[in-house]
């Protein structure tokens, strides 16, 4: 039997910080181990990451997402790229969180430095596939990338 782990504030400081010198400027902590069932991994970002739009076709990939520091812009899309939905999610306010159902286009904007969110869906862990990327976004590293980051944070100035 394994000891608990806490979601406590020197984790945050670590993430922070790790998410801070990371050339992706987002750090996870996993508390699952790669086989499990259930993945919930603790996300430190910061503005400059750049989550592109993706989805999770497998019906077991529901994903639910709980900001637990900071703040972050959330989008929805459909299926050619417009913008059907957008939400602050801000720990401590109106709206923390989403339970994001398979087959939603979906990215995230960090609106605040040292953001923290914590993400829960089902493993094992399977990287985006064919149709979850959209061709209308840049992925990451690619050229655009930097201004639809840019494009996507002005929707919530």
């Amino acid at each position: 039997m394994s000891a608990p782990r806490f979601l406590d504030q020197a984790l945050f400081a670590e993430l922070a910080e790790k998410a801070a010198a990371s050339p992706r400027k987002r750090q996870h902590h996993n508390f699952h181990a790669m086989e499990e069932p259930c993945h919930r991994l603790a996300v430190g970002l910061q503005p400059e990451t750049y989550i592109p739009p993706h989805r999770h076709l497998s019906p077991d990939k529901a994903e639910g997402l709980l900001v637990l520091k900071g703040r972050l812009g959330l989008l929805i899309f459909d299926e050619d790229g417009n913008v059907t939905d957008k939400r602050e999610l801000v720990a401590g306010g109106d709206c923390v969180g989403v339970d994001l159902p398979p087959g939603v286009f979906h990215a995230l904007v960090v609106l605040e430095p040292d953001s923290l969110l914590f993400e829960c869906k089902a493993g094992p862990y399977r990287p985006v596939g064919e149709g979850e990327q959209p061709a209308w976004a840049p992925r990451e590293g690619e050229p655009g990338a930097a201004g639809y980051l840019a494009w996507m944070r002005s929707l919530f100035s």
